[in-house]
């Protein structure tokens, strides 16, 4: 369940950290009983912007099968990868 708490919270920053770290995953702060922020540790955010990175790789390999219907053999992809890079 996600840790939302008020913005006066922040004056805290040490029980913040702690809290994104023991957790693994954002807190939501409030202003006004409002969405203001999101805080979270660099782990989490490193592990979002992964995640997002290799959904968008999918995306575009996805798109680019429905675009034209062409599938590659994973062995002769790698094998041509390796041939180019190393030789």
């Amino acid at each position: 369940m996600p840790q939302i708490r008020p913005i006066t919270d922040l004056r805290n920053t040490t029980e913040i950290s702690e809290i994104c770290h023991a957790r693994k995953e954002p807190v939501f702060i409030t202003k006004n009983g409002y969405g203001d922020l999101v805080v979270m540790s660099i782990e989490t955010y490193e592990s979002l912007i992964e995640n997002a990175s290799l959904d968008a790789a999918i995306c575009e390999a996805e798109a680019e099968y429905s675009m034209n219907g062409q599938k590659h053999d994973a062995r002769e992809a790698l094998a041509s990868l390796r041939r180019k890079h190393f030789g």
